[in-house]
Order: C-alpha cells, then structure tokens, then sequence
C-alpha cells in the first residue's frame, strides 16, 4: 500500500511540474498559414502568452493584416486549448467561423469567453453565435476574399461567432 502511494504522489508530482512548466513557457500553437503545412501546423497548444489590452476596440480591420491569429478556450477539464485560426471583419467587427465538431468550437458554445492572440496583443474576449442567416452569409463572403483559397461552406453548416466589445 506504501508503495502505490508514493507512486500515485510521484505521479501527481509530476503531472504538476509539468503543468507549471507549460505555464511558464506557454506551449504555444505554431503560426501555420494554411493549417496544411505539417501535422505540428495542426496541433493545439495551451496558454497564450502576450501583451493583454484593455483598452475597447471599435474597428478591427487591423486584423487584415495577419493571416492567422490564435484563440484560447478553457476545456471540460479546466485546461487551455489554443489553435492558430483564420478570422474576418464585417461592419469593423471581428468574426470566426468554423464547424461545430471540433474541439475549440465545442469549448467557445460551453464557455464562450476566450483570450484571442492577435500578432503579440492578447484580447480577452467573449464571443456570440451568430443566428442571422444575411449575417453569417456576409461574414463567410468576407472571409472568403480574405482567404481565395478557403472553400466556403455552406451558410447552415458554418457556426459563426462574433467577438464582443468589452
């Protein structure tokens, strides 16, 4: 019995040195262009690390000068999960679409507050799905300029999200 308790409390020990390590070093996703490059363009990483603003931002056009930019969401079990994603301007907001399925997307309808990494500025954020059908088509329109290469779906299969003022 001794036994199994010290290697379930060295096990522990562990598991939190390395979260601790992660923490302090962020284990980033990789800035991936077209997702496609690599499987390690693909894989998530944890905390985002950056320079948080506070202040409001009424026109997120700035935006268009990234290719990619990285959001954060909180799983089930309380860790990060952050990917390198594509995202959109409409009407000076900010906008990111992609299919319900996947991880992050799941995690944003659960909690949809986020922490958004756009070039070294981090943004807390919360987002909203967006139900308006002339809306999320205008969003995947501009998208698609944005992104030629990007297949757009179709508008009932997109889940659209739109980030918040503060």
């Amino acid at each position: 019995m001794k036994l199994l308790v010290r290697i379930v409390g060295a096990v522990f020990v562990c598991l939190a040195l390395l979260l601790v390590t992660l923490h302090a070093t962020g284990f980033e996703p990789r800035d991936c262009t077209t997702g496609a490059e690599s499987w390690s363009c693909r894989a998530p990483g944890l905390w985002l690390k950056g320079e948080v603003v506070t202040t409001p931002v009424t026109d997120w056009s700035f935006t268009n000068n990234f290719k990619t930019i990285k959001i954060q969401t909180e799983t089930p079990i309380m860790l990060p999960y952050s990917v390198s994603i594509w995202c959109a301007v409409y009407n000076n907001n900010l906008y990111i679409t992609s299919y319900r399925g996947r991880r992050w997307v799941e995690d944003i309808v659960s909690n949809p507050q986020v922490r958004l990494k756009i070039g070294d500025q981090l943004f807390e954020r919360k987002l909203a799905l967006v139900e308006d059908t002339g809306e999320k088509r205008a969003v995947l329109q501009a998208k698609w300029l944005k992104y030629p290469e990007w297949k757009m779906p179709k508008v009932e299969t997109a889940s659209v999200f739109r980030v918040l003022p503060q």
